[in-house]
């Protein structure tokens, strides 16, 4: 992305390399290619900078005041401080604080990252389970047929992870702790790993 900046202001966004006319002269959209950084910035376009100081993974953090300045001879994007999502779960309310029910008269819930965590985990699980669920069901209905003893211990496995996994994320008290149990990182063995838990592989 490039800006114009006209007397130490940005005046415009450029998105994309394009024609453009500043003051008088109308540039063709391949001074973007062909020309330095430099001839560029004597017509006042710049490029943005990105400055992730303050930028956190949106899968857990609200990113705030995203906003841009052209300071130095440079245009920078930033952001203010990030604020952590709502953990736990909390009754939703109105603008005046009342609770809200919704059509049945229920608590409408807003649900916070340990719950949508967990929510995952158990749709994980049961897509592992969902590919041997035959097996059980035959066992069920066929008086002499018996589970595989390998397809027991697997289910048993991912039933276990699942519970563990699950347990780890209840235990985080902070965004910070959460996000870590998501976290690869390279151990001295050069394998690639993550606080929590792993399925197993399926068979």
């Amino acid at each position: 992305m490039y800006t114009l900046v006209t007397n130490n202001e940005i005046t415009k966004f450029i998105n994309y390399p394009k024609s453009l006319v500043i003051g008088d002269v109308r540039y063709p959209a391949k001074i973007f290619q062909l020309w330095s950084q430099s001839e560029l910035n004597a017509i006042g376009i710049y490029e943005v900078i990105t400055d992730t100081t303050n930028y956190k993974d949106e899968a857990y953090y609200i990113n705030t005041n995203e906003q841009y300045n052209f300071a130095d001879n440079q245009v920078t994007k930033s952001w203010g401080t990030a604020t952590p999502k709502r953990l736990e779960n909390e009754n939703a309310v109105d603008k005046d604080g009342n609770n809200l029910l919704d059509d049945d008269g229920n608590q409408v819930i807003n649900y916070g990252l340990k719950t949508e965590k967990k929510k995952i985990v158990k749709q994980q699980a049961s897509g592992l389970l969902a590919p041997t669920d035959w097996y059980v069901v035959k066992s069920t209905e066929v008086a002499d047929y018996d589970v595989p003893a390998n397809i027991l211990s697997f289910r048993a496995d991912v039933r276990s992870k699942s519970n563990e996994m699950e347990t780890q994320i209840d235990a985080c008290t902070t965004v910070e702790q959460l996000e870590t149990l998501y976290t690869y990182t390279e151990q001295e063995d050069r394998s690639v790993t993550r606080p929590l838990a792993e399925f197993p592989k399926e068979i």
